[in-house]
């Protein structure tokens, strides 16, 4: 039986790992265990900054929120309470698009909810 060498898995695997680096500064684009290193920490940081983006996206749709609902007389909170209340069932992402966009739809959602907080 004819002896197996590793020598063509081995390139390949290096090259994708080369081929990951590539643009990375100085010997991180050449060296490959330089590159190696490189790229798994740059992988860590590209799954830590997807869990992050949510977080962010979020933080800033509840900001604006917050803005219109304070020009409109109330809080966020109580104006979330108070379209949970309404049986308005919008995410903050609409939420925010709606008070960048269209002033008066979200002046007459922060109605609709001081209303069902009053009842």
């Amino acid at each position: 039986m004819a002896r197996v060498k590793g020598a063509m898995m081995t390139r390949k695997r290096r090259n994708k790992v080369l081929k990951a680096a590539k643009g990375y500064w100085g010997a991180k684009s050449k060296h490959f265990k330089m590159a190696k290193q490189a790229v798994m920490k740059s992988g860590n940081y590209a799954y830590i900054g997807r869990k992050q983006k949510k977080r962010d996206f979020r933080s800033l749709w509840i900001t604006r929120i917050s803005a219109q609902a304070k020009v409109c007389g109330m809080n966020y909170s109580t104006f979330m309470n108070g379209l949970k209340k309404a049986g308005i069932t919008l995410n903050r992402k609409m939420l925010s698009e709606i008070a960048i966009s269209d002033k008066e739809a979200f002046a007459s959602l922060a109605e609709q909810a001081k209303a069902a907080l009053s009842k």
